[in-house]
């Protein structure tokens, strides 16, 4: 193993620091723009590999979190525009916030619970496209699945169709919706 990788992720060098003190333990930090992973003089590089990316997948969620451009309050006041806007106020939710183990998908809403999820991914994305993902999640609170009734909800938001393009551009979007 090269103790000066890139990951294509995080675009991070790493810097791998050995040490005949360490016997077990593998910890990492990010300085000065660099991954610092200080292990074991005797751990292998394959023990090392796997190790390392698990860290820096959980290192990158914790930077992606904290870096985030919007909050989970700007999502609940979009979420509150759009419901009186093309709900007529009429929806009702617990909560909705920005998650980063929404891998597979940029939103999830549990109507039962009143849950909405919204993948951190889109906080940079634009504003029309995060809204339409909102719309999307929010006509799930009145339709579960993705019949005629829930497009036709989610229709009354007028860049559907530009967004739903936007996120197929980026291979994010499944044919049948956000949610899939």
């Amino acid at each position: 193993m090269n103790d000066n990788n890139n990951n294509a992720d995080t675009n991070w060098p790493v810097e791998i620091v050995r040490s005949d003190r360490r016997r077990r333990t593998v910890s990492a930090e990010l300085k000065g723009g660099t991954l610092l992973v200080r292990a074991p003089q005797g751990m292998t590089d394959a023990e090392l590999t796997p190790i390392i990316a698990n860290l820096q997948e959980r290192l990158a969620k914790k930077v992606a979190k904290r870096n985030l451009p919007h909050t989970d309050a700007d999502l609940e006041e979009t979420a509150r525009q759009l419901n009186k806007k093309y709900f007529n106020g009429r929806l009702r939710w617990h909560s909705i916030r920005y998650v980063t183990n929404q891998n597979g998908r940029f939103g999830s809403c549990t109507p039962s619970q009143g849950a909405i999820r919204i993948s951190h991914r889109l906080a940079a994305m634009p504003a029309w496209v995060r809204d339409y993902v909102v719309m999307h999640e929010l006509a799930h609170l009145e339709e579960a699945t993705h019949s005629p009734r829930f497009w036709k909800l989610v229709n009354r938001y007028p860049l559907t169709e530009r967004a739903r393009g936007y996120l197929m551009a980026v291979g994010l979007e499944e044919d049948e919706g956000v949610t899939g």
